[in-house]
């Protein structure tokens, strides 16, 4: 899964891809012409590539976060291509900020505060590590899944917490920055009718 960036006052005209979740990790860079591409250290596999120059090959209207077009994937594609760097880029168009429902609720073994859940996001459900005090069965939440960029710039990616693994977060509306939306302690507790896989707009959009 793979995620674009382009801000071009911090960093350049410069578009940012990545799939790589160990940010702190040892790299490899290389750059041929306007591609550069980022290996972990002593291994093949390209897990960043940056574009330089990117408004010559790319209309990019957004900051942030770039949602890519089936037409803006062809060009980088073809642009890395070139270079004979053995990489794809492909993306996700799936919502990553949708409801879900808490299948079951059980502590973690050696945490006094961490809670293993289940939780149904519509198409699978994802075993998700939270740490919230009100977290429980039965609740309706929303969840940030693998891929989600959280406002505050935190991507989130599989992980693992206290070594056992995690596919996704359970958000508050404190990390979603909808204190106005309902703003509760801990994480948000949705209406029950919400039907798990709703994307977050439309969530916010039956609660105004």
């Amino acid at each position: 899964m793979w995620l674009a960036f382009y801000n071009p006052t911090a960093t350049g005209d410069v578009l940012l891809l990545t799939r790589d979740s160990n940010s702190t990790s040892a790299k490899s860079f290389e750059r041929k012409g306007d591609v550069a591409v980022v290996r972990p250290a002593h291994q093949e596999e390209i897990v960043s590539v940056n574009i330089f120059n990117a408004s010559q090959y790319l209309d990019l209207s957004e900051t942030g976060q770039v949602l890519l077009s089936n037409e803006q994937l062809k060009t980088i594609n073809e642009l890395i291509s070139k270079t004979d760097y053995e990489a794809e880029v492909k993306v996700d168009a799936t919502p990553k900020f949708v409801v879900g429902y808490v299948e079951s609720c059980d502590p973690v073994e050696d945490s006094d505060h961490l809670s293993l859940t289940q939780t149904n996001v519509g198409d699978t459900t994802l075993q998700i590590v939270c740490g919230a005090k009100n977290i429980r069965q039965g609740l309706h939440v929303l969840v940030a899944r693998p891929g989600a960029v959280m406002p505050s710039g935190l991507i989130i990616w599989p992980s693992e917490l206290r070594g056992v693994p995690s596919y996704g977060m359970v958000c508050s509306t404190r990390e979603l920055q909808l204190e106005g939306v309902g703003n509760t302690e801990g994480i948000w507790e949705l209406p029950d009718h919400f039907e798990p896989g709703t994307p977050l707009d439309e969530v916010i959009a039956q609660l105004n």
